[in-house]
């Protein structure tokens, strides 16, 4: 019985027992993908076992909190954050027992109580006790588009004896008697609505009571005298050096030319559009696919990204490159625009490998080269096709969209009064629905245009063409309060500015060049006087925090002209991820301006790998199920918590590079700056832990708030839970005294991160589940070089376990 007291308070089984559930979560989440949903609740996140384990762990911190005497020390957040768990898994547990989850679907002027309930062991019907009943379901598309940007359901209860009028839509709840109906889909025919329903009262309360008590433990332990972060920095003040660190960065780059496709290139750079006219088309208002008014030159960037996959074509700007496209379409077919990144795709086709023409994807006789192979792959589905036939998907799309540039559509260019989806009209659409004066404008006034455009490339005369496109533009403002679409010209204006400033662009630019600089200067230090360089850190400190600051101009003006916060979509994340690093990196700047370089270092890597072909900067509207505050703030914080963790994989990355490149013999010389960098890795663990946790249980209360579930087992959630679960253990590595030294933490921060690594980009891409949002085209090879980095990490972490003789200092 002692022994099994023993073992049941044992730190040791703590952290056996969360490596079991950390490794039984990511277990479930690959077998939702191979079996399906149904499989994965059943056999793992359900089972008997799942629930026996989660109570032995429940056991384990009750038995370890009475035998460390933790009310005896008042160590009352680090209790509160521990005893917040068993209320949140008492609340899940009062949830799956009691709980109810379901759907009610009703078509207009149809009254029901019917309501399906969804359970592991299939569907059944429940009576619920009122009735309700759709008077209207009306769906808003965003202008010109057919993207949803609300969905309402207008609806009447008939609840003891009395009629109540409410409005039904996402992130707007009705709660009668303690169901929930949220808005969750509706019929094709747009006449009838499906609501989420549930009921769980008890479950609910009891879990968002967790949450606050988490919530209030984390600021009692972040401020607590005695806690593990005062704690830590009260040991950082104690060192009085500084730690530098040699870190070589090679970075192959690659060129290819081709004569045929140059010649090309310089023949349309000959016959390029003035620059000062080309800016004045770029500042038209247009209508993008999605329903946003841009600027001609936030669309021309768009399509020339897409289509060629870089920013610029030779030397033309986007501007440039769309007017010469329209006004000299035959030149532009035979130019290698077209990106191919698949050779053998090339190959089997016939096609210039790297860019083809558009003239290339067609036989003499005019037939498509590629029809019979994409249908092919098409007729697969999505989860069978392979590499091949994704990348002949894109590329038909992207051949797609320069076809229907050169036939006149996609240009928005035309407000049309009274159109009932606020739609703008290019000047290859049907323009068949303008009447009178405005009829034969529209019909007319591009090709005119186009025609001027043409005479002043032979002229070298543009105030005809300035003319004519100044029409467009009065036209644009005359008729766009009457198509029920607002010309915003500030918003217009900012956006040619943010385009203009390339602002990410130039802050990758600044972080990698300062935050080498800020490397180079640690070593100097390292290996000579601080005093000597002591102002040049400085220096590079203040230029750091002019790019930030200019990165968080560049963030306001996203937001600005988008209408929401800028961290919504992968792109738009990492940007954000990059941000939050520096932040982290500026945090400890006085202690440590070697985390200042690396974070600026990997913030700098960040945007770079945010401007890869594959990552879509575009402005979008937001899908109705992200128009919630609580998004804001959810986002916000995990990916602020990222930006910790990123510091202390660095920090980790560079204490385990020092222990392999130093000498056992010399190991107690660097041992000062070895153990600052770690203090100050732990610091960062924690911080990024706190804001971890915060961030992803705020993410549950979005959850529950707009489809009526905090928690629902989806890939991503669990792999969030997982990484919280990988950084408890690291950052509980000191309860285990045998086997803590400054080795182990700093393998264990860079083996953690491979945990965010799944949860940001491995379940978009290995998994699937109801983020797909979050979704992006990364190419396959991505991996390959993860795999690499695996190896290197493996090999590095042989190479320097000379460190498990370095311990921290008794008071550490």
């Amino acid at each position: 019985m002692i022994q099994l007291e023993k073992t049941g308070a044992s730190y040791a089984t703590t952290f056996v027992l969360l490596g079991l559930y950390a490794a039984g979560l990511a277990a479930a989440t690959f077998l939702e993908k191979a079996c399906g949903t149904m499989l994965a609740k059943t056999a793992i996140y359900y089972s008997p076992l799942f629930f026996l384990l989660q109570a032995l762990l429940v056991a384990n911190f009750v038995m370890a909190a009475l035998k460390h005497r933790l009310l005896k020390f008042r160590r009352w957040g680090l209790l509160a954050v521990h005893f917040s768990f068993l209320i949140i898994l008492a609340g899940a547990l009062v949830t799956h027992i009691f709980g109810r989850e379901g759907s009610l679907h009703l078509r207009e002027g149809q009254a029901g109580n019917q309501m399906e309930v969804h359970t592991n062991r299939g569907h059944g019907v429940r009576e619920l006790p009122f009735r309700m009943e759709l008077v209207k379901f009306t769906l808003t598309r965003y202008p010109g588009s057919m993207s949803p940007s609300s969905y309402e359901s207008d609806v009447r209860v008939y609840v003891d004896g009395d009629t109540l009028r409410r409005a039904i839509y996402m992130n707007n709840v009705l709660d009668v008697k303690g169901y929930r109906f949220y808005q969750a889909s509706f019929d094709t025919d747009e006449r009838g609505t499906i609501l989420s329903v549930n009921h769980d009262v008890a479950g609910r309360n009891i879990t968002y009571a967790g949450y606050l008590l988490l919530l209030t433990g984390c600021i009692a332990c972040l401020t607590a005298k005695n806690g593990r972060l005062r704690t830590l920095y009260r040991q950082l003040n104690a060192h009085k050096r500084e730690a530098g660190l040699l870190c070589l960065l090679a970075l192959p780059s690659f060129a290819l030319a081709q004569a045929e496709a140059r010649s090309m290139t310089e023949a349309v750079e000959r016959h390029a559009v003035a620059p000062a006219h080309a800016k004045r088309f770029g500042a038209l208002p247009v209508q993008s696919p999605n329903g946003r008014i841009v600027p001609v030159n936030t669309f021309a960037s768009e399509i020339l990204r897409k289509v060629h996959k870089k920013a610029t074509f030779g030397s033309l700007d986007a501007d440039r490159f769309l007017l010469s496209v329209l006004a000299l379409p035959e030149m532009w077919m035979q130019a290698p625009l077209i990106a191919v990144s698949n050779r053998a795709l090339a190959h089997s086709f016939d096609l210039t490998p790297g860019h083809c023409s558009y003239r290339e994807a067609f036989r003499d006789d005019g037939s498509y080269k590629l029809q019979q192979r994409l249908e092919e792959a098409y007729r697969r589905m999505p989860a069978e096709r392979d590499a091949f036939d994704k990348d002949i998907i894109k590329l038909d799309e992207q051949i797609n969209i320069f076809h229907q540039l050169l036939n006149g559509q996609l240009l928005n260019l035309f407000p049309k009064a009274g159109d009932p989806n606020r739609k703008w009209y290019a000047p290859g659409d049907d323009l068949s629905g303008y009447s009178g004066g405005d009829s034969i404008f529209v019909s007319q006034i591009f090709e005119y245009y186009l025609a001027d455009v043409r005479h002043a490339l032979r002229s070298g005369r543009w105030d005809q063409a300035d003319e004519t496109l100044e029409m467009i533009a009065t036209y644009q403002r005359a008729r766009s309060e009457a198509s029920g679409v607002e010309l915003k010209e500030d918003r217009l204006a900012l956006e040619r500015t943010y385009n203009r400033l390339e602002v990410f662009r130039r802050c990758k630019t600044g972080y990698l060049s300062l935050g080498g600089l800020l490397l180079l200067s640690s070593l100097v230090a390292f290996f000579g006087s601080r005093r000597r360089v002591q102002w040049l850190i400085l220096l590079l400190a203040a230029g750091v925090l002019a790019v930030f600051l200019f990165h968080t101009a560049g963030m306001g003006m996203r937001w600005r002209i988008g209408g929401y916060a800028p961290w919504s979509n992968s792109y738009e994340t990492m940007v954000y991820a990059a941000w939050a690093t520096v932040l982290g990196g500026l945090v400890f700047v006085r202690r440590s301006p070697v985390t200042l370089a690396l974070a600026t270092l990997f913030a700098g890597i960040i945007l770079f790998v945010s401007g890869l072909n594959w990552m879509d900067p575009q402005i979008n509207p937001l899908a109705p199920v992200l128009q919630s505050p609580w998004l804001m703030f959810h986002v916000a914080i995990l990916m602020t918590a990222y930006g910790f963790f990123g510091i202390s994989f660095l920090l980790g990355l560079t204490n385990l590079t020092v222990l392999s490149l130093v000498r056992k013999s010399r190991l107690g010389v660097h041992a000062p700056q070895l153990r600052e960098l770690s203090l100050i890795n732990e610091l960062s663990l924690l911080a990024g832990l706190v804001l971890m946790t915060v961030g992803t249980f705020m993410g549950a209360v979005w959850a529950n708030e707009s489809w009526g579930r905090y928690w629902g087992w989806d890939p991503k959630e669990t792999w969030a839970l997982i990484t919280i679960v990988a950084y408890v253990l690291v950052t509980h590595l000191h309860l285990l005294p045998k086997g803590y030294n400054l080795w182990l933490l700093n393998l264990s921060s860079v083996v953690a991160f491979g945990a965010v690594l799944m949860t940001y980009f491995g379940v978009n891409y290995f998994l699937s589940g109801m983020h797909s949002y979050g979704q992006n085209d990364a190419p396959g090879s991505l991996f390959s070089y993860l795999y690499l980095a695996l190896l290197l990490v493996v090999a590095l972490a042989l190479c320097s376990r000379k460190g498990k003789a370095l311990r921290f200092a008794k008071s550490d």
